[in-house]
């Protein structure tokens, strides 16, 4: 570069440099050109794309997609109106039949037993469980009797008045005869076990009560067998 400035200023002919040997020089190489096909010397794993899954041309893609069933056919045919419906039909008989459509028969309940219901008595004023209460705690003699007795069936028997009504309930014997008229259930159910063993009848009605406590005002004695002779 400069020999050439000079010979241009001072108009010498501009003679080519020679290179040096002693300086290396480098030749610029251009690169292949491309191979749209490929190569074979090219290594796996420089595409990091993954191929197609299944092929574009295998037999999975070429299947038609799978029918998809919609709602009509899984849902079962109408009944039939009720009167065409036939009381008592085999159904295998039905059931061989593909067109025919499903019945229901009809069925017959068995009527209800009628339950006996307690109805409570109205009681006359002054006849109220808190008023029995009262006249529990009021110190008036509901016994009747002088001291606690042992009483066999035979002599609970004879109390079966109502004026002189006593009955036996769980080993107990009570003079029922004043609370007659305070039972809930009127005087005729509880006249129902005067001269004998109530615990049956009174576990049935109305096993809650506690019989002791109602008539422990009452308490006359205790049953208990027959004497043998």
């Amino acid at each position: 570069m400069t020999s050439y400035l000079r010979s241009w200023l001072t108009g010498a002919p501009v003679t080519e440099a020679k290179p040096d040997p002693s300086i290396p020089t480098f030749n610029r190489v251009s690169p292949p050109p491309e191979d749209d096909e490929g190569s074979d010397t090219a290594t796996e794993g420089d595409d990091d794309r993954p191929p197609a899954f299944p092929s574009l041309l295998s037999a999975q893609r070429v299947q038609s997609a799978p029918r998809t069933l919609t709602d009509s056919p899984l849902m079962p045919p109408p009944a039939l109106p009720s009167a065409q419906r036939t009381p008592g039909a085999d159904l295998t008989a039905r059931s061989s039949n593909a067109s025919s459509s499903l019945s229901v028969l009809e069925t017959t309940k068995r009527p209800a037993k009628p339950s006996r219901k307690r109805e409570k008595v109205a009681l006359a004023p002054g006849h109220s469980p808190l008023d029995w209460a009262n006249l529990k705690t009021s110190g008036k003699d509901l016994r009747g009797v002088d001291t606690l007795m042992r009483i066999p069936p035979s002599v609970l028997k004879r109390h079966n008045k109502r004026d002189d009504a006593w009955s036996a309930f769980y080993g107990k014997v009570y003079n029922i005869t004043p609370y007659l008229a305070f039972h809930p259930g009127g005087e005729r159910e509880l006249m129902r076990v005067a001269g004998r063993d109530g615990t049956k009848l009174f576990a049935s009605t109305h096993a809650w009560v506690n019989a002791d406590f109602m008539l422990d005002a009452c308490l006359v004695g205790f049953l208990v067998p027959e004497p043998s002779s």
